[in-house]
């Protein structure tokens, strides 16, 4: 009776083969997670600068104010005075703009640097003057 069992070559060759479709696999799945953080940073850049202009519209050609994410999460009145979601809709009758104010993918921040200059040290940068709104890291910040 022959006994049958892969020998040690055999054996290699898989370990090796498997090897190199991981090397080719894992840097696949890296890019795509990569590009699917750019794309979430692009449409929520989209999606706030949007608001920020219906904002603007609602609100007598003001932009929002420092306190940007207040006044685009709650209710609000055409002089720009926020109230909470459950408040009374005929004298609040705006907003909310958004359910709740992204977070920045990249720095996994959602605070606003509301100098209008781009610093590293939260999520988004934000001028009220302007309601230019942009990532706040120097890799996005072009966007």
């Amino acid at each position: 009776m022959k006994k049958s069992a892969f020998t040690l070559v055999e054996i290699l060759i898989v370990v090796i083969i498997l090897g190199i479709l991981a090397a080719i696999v894992i840097p696949q799945f890296t890019q795509a997670s990569n590009d699917a953080r750019n794309n979430s940073l692009l449409s929520d850049l989209q999606t706030v600068r949007s608001q920020i202009q219906l904002y603007k519209v609602q609100h007598l050609d003001n932009f929002p104010t420092a306190a940007i994410a207040t006044e685009l999460t709650l209710r609000s009145n055409q002089a720009g005075t926020t109230a909470a979601l459950t408040a009374d809709a005929n004298q609040y009758p705006l907003g909310p703009y958004l359910q709740k104010f992204p977070t920045n993918g990249y720095t996994s921040s959602n605070a606003v640097n509301t100098t209008g200059t781009p610093s590293g040290t939260s999520g988004w940068c934000y001028n009220p003057a302007t309601g230019q709104f942009q990532a706040d890291d120097s890799a996005h910040s072009n966007y």
